[in-house]
């Protein structure tokens, strides 16, 4: 990765001027005439040397170029400090060979090393129908999990089903299945009674929570086909509450491992949770007076299962009204002594806006199945990602269904169609992207890759790695739209200013090799989206 080379070349020659150590973090400009890469090294090192930062910049410039002559057309100095990073054309030109040596496998990196992730997403109540808030975390999870595959972890997507007989829910779900409740009679669940029914033939005498629980499975059955089958999603771990935490005592066992370690106390008949020893801000009821146990317990006995697996990192995605739990489950984290990372993403709200049809016909409850059957699979993903998680999204339904450029997945996906149509082209002219013309060991059919359009679509090429490093250490996902359409449209900006078959063969080869180049980066993109890539529109 370009980046990652241009940072130990600066630690190297911070070494050889022995200016001491410090932590070196470039960037790109927002101005191009400042170069590809920016870093503000020299100033965060004269607070320490007591020198002016001009002059260790220019202590380090000579010694930066001559490690990296191959990699450098210039560096440049400016006041304060700043050491601006021009990369060269050569540089550039042969990183297209790369590309289509790696192919798919282009933009992996290693940073994961291989250590476990287990990703907890959408675990939605199974008493209804996925709705419009699901999508965010189903888009979201399934993309920050084929980031972290791309970044070299080792992923597990889990998903945990509320099924647990003794909650309310599925006492209340129970009702509604028995016909002595409403709380979640709909059109949908009406239609799962005919399979409720048949799965209770033969047990006579069902308790509420015994229906609710055999109601649940059949709406959880629902629940997988729909995420498999039409959302293309895949989970490796679905964990029932009542499976895996209640029927294996984990409960039970759970509640005795905190009276023995101390970390529960008795109080008003209840039993509280020392959480405020751990940096919440209060303490909280785990077994209520009645000897019930609280959901938090539940959550708490869950986690502990996840923590004992040997994840290195934990994290869960969870809706807005999750967000005064997070607190409590960091400070259990610590009370079990995870030695790993947990990190819990609290999603904020989404909006559906000129959606009022779709309200008004499912009783302002918009199901995600039927979000998708209007503007469709690919799009309804983009339009989740394109926005941070911790900022609430609206979804313009017309922009949505609009089939043009306005659209930034037809834009985007434009751009893919065609790349298709353009190398469609090639065998008619007998030229093959990967045919070589060799000096020694460099591929000089590249060295005709000089257009500014040209090198500017190889420097949003090579981006994709830093895409992906960037995208696993903060989970900004909404950087993938961003980087898909800045790509798209500097491949529309090449194709409008290159003529890319000519009676040039040489330019005519390197062109299609661009081409072709584009065409892997932008599937790989589109593929960590859950996007397709289109040969035709």
């Amino acid at each position: 990765m370009i980046r990652q080379k241009i940072i130990d070349l600066i630690k190297k020659a911070i070494s050889a001027a022995n200016l001491g150590s410090h932590e070196v973090q470039i960037e790109h400009p927002e101005d191009n005439a400042h170069g590809d890469y920016s870093t503000s090294i020299a100033l965060k090192l004269a607070k320490t040397l007591k020198m002016p930062p001009m002059k260790i910049a220019e202590n380090l410039q000579p010694r930066i170029l001559r490690l990296g002559s191959d990699l450098f057309e210039k560096i440049e100095i400016m006041e304060p400090g700043f050491m601006n990073f021009f990369i060269s054309p050569a540089y550039l030109q042969n990183q297209v060979r790369e590309i289509l040596d790696k192919k798919e496998g282009f933009g992996e990196i290693k940073i994961g090393k291989k250590q476990k992730i287990n990703i907890e997403f959408i675990s939605a109540n199974p008493t209804g129908q996925l709705h419009l808030g699901h999508g965010r975390s189903a888009f979201a999870g399934d993309s920050l999990a084929n980031v972290f595959e791309k970044a070299g972890f080792q992923v597990t997507r889990e998903y945990f089903i509320n099924d647990a007989k003794n909650s309310k829910q599925i006492m209340e779900f129970g009702k509604t299945a028995l016909g002595q409740g409403t709380t979640y009679l709909n059109d949908y669940v009406k239609s799962k009674i005919p399979a409720f029914a048949k799965a209770s033939a033969g047990k006579e005498n069902l308790t509420e929570n015994e229906a609710g629980y055999l109601l649940a499975q059949e709406v959880q059955k629902d629940t997988k086909e729909f995420l498999e089958n039409k959302l293309k999603i895949r989970f490796d771990e679905w964990v029932s509450e009542e499976e895996e935490i209640y029927r294996k005592n984990k409960i039970k066992k759970i509640i005795d491992w905190l009276k023995k370690n101390n970390l529960v106390y008795e109080k008003d008949k209840a039993w509280w949770l020392k959480t405020s020893q751990f940096g919440d801000e209060k303490d909280w009821v785990v077994i209520r007076e009645t000897g019930e146990p609280t959901y938090l317990l539940s959550d708490v006995a869950y986690h502990k299962d996840k923590f004992d697996r040997g994840f290195n990192k934990v994290i869960d995605i969870w809706g807005a009204d999750h967000q005064a739990h997070v607190s409590k489950m960091k400070a259990v984290a610590k009370m079990l002594g995870f030695k790993g990372v947990l990190d819990i993403l609290v999603l904020q709200l989404i909006t559906l806006r000129g959606g009022e049809k779709m309200s008004k016909r499912l009783g302002n409850i918009i199901a995600l199945q039927d979000l998708i059957s209007e503007i469709g699979l690919d799009v309804a993903r983009w339009f989740y990602l394109q926005k941070s998680l911790d900022t609430h999204t609206e979804i313009d339904l017309e922009l949505a269904k609009e089939q043009s450029e306005k659209n930034p997945v037809f834009y985007v996906q434009y751009a893919h169609a065609r790349i298709c149509n353009i190398l469609a082209k090639a065998p008619r002219y007998k030229i093959s992207p990967y045919g070589r013309y060799l000096e020694g060991r460099q591929d000089t059919r590249y060295k005709t890759l000089n257009h500014p359009s040209e090198l500017n679509l190889i420097k949003q090429l090579i981006m994709f790695s830093e895409i992906v490093e960037d995208t696993a250490n903060d989970y900004q996902i909404q950087r993938l739209p961003q980087y898909a359409t800045n790509l798209a449209s500097a491949f529309h900006k090449f194709y409008g200013d290159c003529r890319i078959i000519s009676e040039d063969k040489n330019l005519t080869q390197a062109r299609l090799s661009l081409v072709l180049a584009a065409k892997i980066v932008l599937e790989n993109t589109l593929s960590l989206m859950g996007i397709s890539a289109p040969e035709k529109m």
